[in-house]
């Protein structure tokens, strides 16, 4: 992998400076904006590996943002992490359901950080079902590279965590998915998200491609069943 390019947007100078400075010793690419739209324009031109979004920010918020950044196609691979207030429940739980994949509050720690953003990093060593373009299973097409699904040649574009979702179950049909090996795909093991999360996004999945495939195995997980 070449240079990893990393996006900061915070409208707090001296935390764009800190960040930076500690990514660019790491060996990273840095890009910095001061405000969400200004932070949208430069990801379309630079398409980071990663942006780290700071939640509060005047004008256009970093949920705001989050949720414009999830709409641009040639950043749909990109790693999201949210700069929240330590405390902010709320912020956090908005965050990941705009599209995020990881937060981080605030005061933050260098090392800290720079673990962090190595292990979202580290999800671009996708395994080999992520390597394919599709995964062709019952009537259905799911397109890994354009991040959409064909069924009954209509195409249907979902929220990233719940495309990553249906891959995950899709790639083994009829294998059941434990819940935690679910939260460690999906959001990884660095975050906590409400034990309902998963529950939604599986009647949502449900809802918008229109199958029953997706069966609940009670205390254990989930399934893509074919049988």
């Amino acid at each position: 992998m070449d240079e990893y390019i990393i996006l900061l947007v915070d409208d707090e100078p001296d935390i764009v400076e800190f960040l930076g400075y500690n990514l660019k010793r790491e060996g990273f690419k840095v890009y910095s904006a001061n405000n969400g739209k200004e932070g949208l324009k430069i990801a379309k031109e630079v398409v980071p590996h990663a942006i780290v979004l700071d939640v509060m920010m005047p004008g256009m918020d970093g949920i705001e943002t989050c949720v414009e950044l999830r709409k641009i196609p040639q950043l749909k691979k990109t790693l999201i992490m949210f700069l929240t207030a330590r405390g902010e429940d709320y912020s956090q739980i908005a965050g990941l359901d705009a599209g995020a994949d990881d937060y981080i509050s605030k005061p933050i720690k260098p090392r800290l950080f720079v673990s962090r953003i190595n292990a979202l990093l580290r999800r671009y060593q996708a395994d080999p079902e992520q390597q394919k373009a599709s995964i062709e299973i019952e009537d259905m097409v799911i397109d890994l590279e354009r991040y959409l699904v064909i069924k009954d040649q209509k195409e249907i574009i979902l929220p990233r965590k719940e495309f990553e979702l249906l891959v995950v179950l899709a790639s083994k049909p009829n294998r059941v998915f434990t819940r935690d090996e679910i939260f460690a795909r999906i959001w990884g093991d660095s975050v906590i998200v409400g034990e309902r999360t998963i529950d939604v996004h599986i009647r949502k999945l449900r809802e918008k491609i229109g199958i029953d495939n997706i069966k609940t195995v009670k205390g254990v997980g989930y399934k893509f069943d074919t049988q």
